[in-house]
């Protein structure tokens, strides 16, 4: 994860953003969104267009990490997600985020 673009101090991003800040393709993105319940984006507007916020980008990240790094098929990336541990790293990783981009 650590050679993905760092993530912009905005509230909102669009599907293209988070492709490209995660080095995802959008459809995957929409397919992930089907099979993870913990990745919701909200949508707005007329044409009900997803925006994501730092903690989908966050998630897409972790989901990311799961399924290409560490090689886990996508039962067994939501079995970790789901369990108590991967709530508490997740945690860590999100406070660590947030620190690094303060430096």
């Amino acid at each position: 994860m650590s050679s993905l673009p760092s993530i912009p101090d905005k509230k909102y991003f669009s599907i293209k953003e988070v492709s490209e800040l995660c080095e995802v393709k959008s459809h995957t993105l929409r397919f992930w969104e089907k099979e993870f319940d913990t990745l919701k984006p909200e949508t707005k507007g007329k044409g009900s267009r997803r925006v994501y916020q730092k903690d989908d980008l966050l998630m897409v990240r972790q989901i990311r990490s799961l399924l290409y790094e560490e090689g886990l098929t996508i039962a067994g990336a939501k079995k970790r997600l789901n369990s108590k541990t991967s709530s508490n790293k997740f945690r860590q990783m999100t406070i660590l985020s947030m620190i690094l981009k303060r430096f």
